[in-house]
């Protein structure tokens, strides 16, 4: 009896070693890393394109395990006002020749930004283009070929297209503007309602045109003018293109002027600064820096020298449109030091980095 009890347990010991061994063959043939697929094809010249954005990170999960590795494009969507506005959306991380064509894929209706989109917003490009290839002259011009179905937008939404287009695509520091191509042949114009393309469409055509009937457009200089909007918790800034008149030369004096007056009834987007607010003196520029100051009435609170962070943000992002103004120092009369709705004081001039990303998707 003793013997059978012995030859038993050994038995079930060997049973356990094999059937051990044979689960745990199985688990590493599951954790093998296998290629993943390739979705998207290879852009032609762009091994040197190089992406401004910095936001590139493994996220963490809840339960420590890394999520896949994602980085933070710009995407230029239009609004539910109607407005071509950016949108920072963590995509895929890929092979860094391959990114300008995400970021396209990326602009099209049913395509896989829809499960991305914030409310409110919606892609540009018809449902069924397809991105055959992108070519980098050494010029910058990007030569964007697409397929038939892109003609198939909508008359009125060509300008917003052709906007988006460009500014998601020169959000890459080697790209300057684009140019078009359907299935191989060259655009000199937009395919349905004529916009002219020419020798290349880029961010001096502006975005969001906003005409006004009180400038001389022979005299006068086209600038890009931030404003905040929001829809439901979602807050961001619409880029404004509108003319201006530059008074004694003073562009950025005039700049200021024009956010002070304000976006007109139509551009449906917000004004922040108070009605009795002004500059004290003319901007200066020294070594990348702006220094502008404004009177008390800039401020949210005058009891604590805040002023509001929509203002300070608008501020930084109209006027380092200016490849010249790195950053902006931010003055205000008869104040030491300003501080933000955080009660943070102000230290160092203000960047569009010194602000946290306006989207809460």
């Amino acid at each position: 009896m003793q013997k059978r009890s012995t030859l038993l347990l050994i038995i079930t010991v060997c049973l356990s070693i094999i059937l051990t061994g044979c689960f745990q063959g199985e688990q590493s043939i599951d954790n093998e890393e296998m290629d993943p697929p390739k979705d998207s094809e290879a852009v032609n010249d762009l091994d040197n394109v190089s992406d401004e954005s910095e936001s590139e990170g493994i996220d963490e999960e809840s339960d420590g395990e890394a999520a896949p590795e994602t980085v933070g494009r710009q995407l230029y969507l239009i609004d539910s006002d109607g407005m071509v506005a950016s949108q920072t959306l963590q995509l895929p991380q890929i092979a860094s020749k391959e990114v300008a064509i995400q970021a396209l894929q990326h602009l099209v209706k049913g395509g896989p930004v829809t499960s991305l989109l914030p409310n409110g917003f919606q892609a540009v490009l018809p449902a069924g283009t397809q991105v055959n290839s992108l070519s980098l002259e050494e010029n910058g011009t990007l030569i964007v070929d697409l397929s038939e179905e892109f003609k198939s937008y909508e008359k009125e939404n060509e300008l917003k297209v052709l906007q988006a287009m460009t500014y998601t695509l020169t959000q890459f520091d080697s790209v300057d503007n684009i140019k078009l191509r359907i299935n191989g042949e060259a655009q000199t114009e937009m395919p349905v309602n004529g916009t002219p393309i020419g020798e290349g469409y880029s961010r001096v055509n502006g975005i969001n045109l906003i005409q006004s009937d009180s400038v001389d457009l022979m005299a006068s200089k086209p600038v890009t003018l931030y404003y905040p909007s929001v829809h439901d918790d979602n807050q961001y800034f619409v880029p404004v293109t509108q003319y201006i008149n530059v008074e004694n030369q003073d562009l950025y004096g005039s700049v200021i002027g024009a956010l002070l007056e304000g976006p007109g009834v139509e551009a449906n987007v917000q004004h922040v600064f108070n009605n009795q607010t002004e500059l004290t003196s003319n901007p200066s520029l020294r070594d990348g820096v702006l220094e502008v100051v404004f009177s008390e009435e800039v401020l949210q609170d005058g009891e604590k020298a805040v002023i509001s962070d929509e203002v300070m943000e608008t501020l930084a992002r109209t006027l380092t449109e200016d490849p010249a103004v790195e950053a902006v120092q931010v003055k205000v009369e008869n104040v030491e030091t300003l501080f933000n709705e955080n009660g943070e004081p102000y230290t160092t001039p203000v960047t569009t980095q010194t602000f946290s990303k306006t989207e809460k998707l």
